[in-house]
């Protein structure tokens, strides 16, 4: 099974090789049909810290490797201004 990816913004990167990265899903309203922006918030292993907050990010999911870490950084696909 391949392993699932999801890009956001990084929103916080204070913690010591963890970074915490916004992601947004748009969806449908089930009634009224008009988009709605949900997002969510996942912690990722950031190995070398290169990060930094505004950056767009793509993370794979992974082993767990803490107790709320379940993902890791793929890239960095576009770097704050």
């Amino acid at each position: 099974m391949p392993k699932k990816e999801k890009q956001g913004v990084v929103i916080s990167s204070k913690m010591d090789k963890t970074i915490v990265v916004k992601v947004a899903d748009y969806e449908p309203h089930p009634k009224y049909k008009k988009i709605i922006e949900s997002n969510k918030n996942y912690k990722a292993h950031d190995e070398g810290n290169v990060c930094s907050e505004g950056d767009v990010v793509r993370i794979v999911e992974s082993r767990p490797i803490s107790g709320d870490k379940r993902w890791k950084l793929a890239e960095i696909v576009e770097k704050a201004k």
